[in-house]
This record gives structure tokens, C-alpha cells and sequence, in this order.
């Protein structure tokens, strides 16, 4: 029998707060520490697309030209260092499209990015939770020490600096595409209030979905209905979780008025969702969140 990615479908916000901290419960600390990094997309549909594969085309052979040209032409004061890792960081951080995805250990945070754009509120959106506890169990070898010997559970920019010095280097130490997360330096406000860290596939043609539909017990999939996204959306607004505080500055400030005082879309025509499964009905059309 095939195991599959665990998907649940909530249906009340209280039943949403259970998954979402679900097996958060740590014996040993006696605390509440949940493992994993989560993810919101406001449709369901949506893979673990990278922006670089976004971009189409040959896009494996444009990193490159990509990460020089914007180290060229980027402030030299820009990063607090000069490993491939710092400038991905700040890359991704910026704009550019690159291999990494970014995700956060807040599971609200994660809640803002799935019920954020109001033209999808007729459809199903996802949190997805993902166990990097688990999945760096599977790391090559020469990875998995420096988190021994750290005592860490995720990789800095300087751990990651120390152990690999180039994203070929990266790809040889396995034959087969693996996942890892690491966390970008607190670079501005938005990185701290967002909770944000990165994952990175050592291929930049792999997609990470593929990789958890092999390794189902390390991910799960929350799906919020179209019909529960103003509820969510409304509490996370009265508990603070808005553009306004992700996004330090105007321009975080007028995004979130600008959905703060939208009329509210009710008899929108909905859509007929496809059963999901363990290999999933992707659209072609990846989201830009």
C-alpha cells in the first residue's frame, strides 16, 4: 500500500487551530515546541514552485547569471557576508527569483499568506506543515554533523557557509535532489516579524511537493475551504496578523488597507475542486506568493 502526504480538510477555526499545532507537544522540554515549518498559499492547487522555476525556459542555466549580476550591481553593504548563502538570502529577500522558498515558524503567519488575496476567496487554500526535524534526518552525512555538533535543528548562513561553498558542491553530495532549511541573518524587520527561514532543493529543477509525495511522512496538508477564509481572515486581522506588521513601512501599511476596507464578495461563483490525492491536480499557473 502507497503512504500518502496526510491531508486534512478543516472545517471551524477551532478545528483549524488543532491541526495546526498538532503534535506540537514536546516531552522532553515539557513545552509546546512544534517541529515544523509552515507555508500558506491561498490555492490549494498551487505546488512548492521556486520563483527561478517560475520563470520558464531554461531557467536552471539563468541562476547563475542571475546571482552574479545582482552581486554586481547590488550596495557592497547589502549582506553581513559574502558566502553563496548570504547572498541567496538577501536575493530571495529582494526579489529575484532563486532556488529557495520561504516559509515560517509561525503557523498564523502562514494563515496571513493563504486568506491574504482577496480574488481567491473562492477557492480552497493550504497550509503545509513540514517536520524539518524529519527531513534532515535524511541529509547526507557531512550535513547532518554540523547540526550534531551545533545541537541545531535548522542550519544558520554561517553552519551552511562552513560546510558547503557552492550550490554545485551542494548537488554532489547526493545523487538524488534533497531538501534542507536554513535561516536567512535578520536582515530587516520584515525577516523577524515574519518568522521567516528559507528551504532550498540541491537541484534548482526540483520541486519540492515531488520530493514529500516520496517522503509523505514529513509533511501534511492543511486545507482551508474557500467558505471558512473570511472568518480566518477577520480573526487574524483582530489578533494583529496583517500586512501592516509583516510588512513594515507604507507600503505594508496601504496593502493592508486596502484589503482592510474591501467590501466583502459574497455570491462569487464557485468553483468545482478536484478530489485531491497523493500526486495532486496542479494548475500550470504557479502562485505568486
Amino acid at each position: 500500500m502507497v503512504e500518502r502526504i496526510q491531508e486534512t480538510i478543516v472545517r471551524s477555526w477551532n478545528e483549524l487551530q488543532h491541526e495546526l499545532y498538532k503534535d506540537s507537544w514536546n516531552g522532553e522540554l515539557g513545552r509546546y515546541r512544534s517541529r515544523c515549518a509552515f507555508r500558506g498559499l491561498s490555492d490549494a492547487g498551487y505546488r512548492l514552485e521556486t520563483t527561478l522555476i517560475r520563470l520558464g525556459g531554461g531557467f536552471a542555466k539563468l541562476e547563475n547569471h542571475l546571482l552574479r549580476n545582482f552581486k554586481k550591481y547590488a550596495h557592497r553593504n547589502v549582506v553581513s557576508g559574502n558566502s553563496i548563502w548570504h547572498w541567496l538570502a538577501v536575493a530571495q529577500h529582494s526579489g529575484l527569483p532563486t532556488r529557495l522558498l520561504d516559509w515560517t515558524y509561525s503557523p498564523f503567519c502562514a494563515l496571513h499568506f493563504a486568506t491574504s488575496n482577496l480574488d481567491k476567496f473562492d477557492t480552497d487554500g493550504v497550509v503545509w506543515a513540514v517536520n524539518y526535524i524529519r527531513m534532515h534526518r535524511l541529509l547526507p552525512e557531512s550535513l547532518k554533523l554540523p547540526l550534531e555538533q551545533e545541537g541545531a535543528n535548522v542550519f544558520t548562513v554561517e553552519m551552511l557557509s562552513e560546510s558547503v561553498k557552492t550550490l554545485q558542491e551542494l548537488a554532489g553530495l547526493c545523487e538524488l535532489p534533497f531538501p534542507l532549511f536554513f535561516e536567512p541573518p535578520s536582515m530587516d524587520d520584515r525577516i523577524v516579524n515574519q518568522f521567516a527561514f528559507f528551504s532550498v532543493m540541491s537541484d534548482p529543477k526540483a520541486v519540492l511537493d515531488d520530493w514529500l509525495v516520496q517522503n509523505p511522512q514529513i509533511a501534511r496538508r492543511i486545507i482551508i475551504p474557500a467558505k471558512l477564509k473570511w472568518e480566518i481572515r477577520d480573526k487574524l486581522d483582530q489578533a494583529n496578523i496583517t500586512e501592516r506588521v509583516l510588512f513594515p513601512g507604507l507600503d505594508g501599511l496601504s496593502r493592508w488597507l486596502r484589503r482592510h476596507y474591501s467590501p466583502r464578495q459574497d455570491g462569487m461563483p464557485k468553483k468545482k475542486f478536484p478530489a485531491y490525492n497523493q500526486f495532486f491536480s496542479f494548475p500550470q499557473k504557479a502562485s505568486n506568493e
